[in-house]
């Protein structure tokens, strides 16, 4: 698989999100993958690649999305079991789709 790790951003409304996947693209090589729409305004966004690069990611997100909005939570998975996987976004060409 070429994304080992697996990050993801929670917070309570789309802006912290969008600033938390914006920050999370350009500070490391990382691929967004996904985002969930959890209900009562609380949105994940996913990235994947290499445990460095993810962590690193996640990193900024939090703190872009603490200056514009409210995070909920952050967790990285290094290397999620193959069973996890199957629910899990790929990543790719265009990824993330509406």
């Amino acid at each position: 698989m070429p994304f080992e790790a697996l990050g993801m951003i929670e917070t309570k409304g789309l802006i912290g999100a969008v600033e938390a996947a914006d920050a999370m693209v350009k500070t490391a090589n990382v691929v967004l993958v996904g985002k969930e729409y959890i209900g009562a305004g609380y949105v994940t966004v996913m990235v994947r690649g290499d445990v460095g690069a993810v962590k690193g990611a996640t990193d900024a997100g939090v703190a872009a999305a603490r200056r514009v909005g409210e995070l909920v939570s952050v967790h990285v998975i290094p290397r999620p079991h193959t069973e996890v996987e199957k629910i899990l976004p790929k990543g790719g060409k265009d990824p993330v789709t509406t």
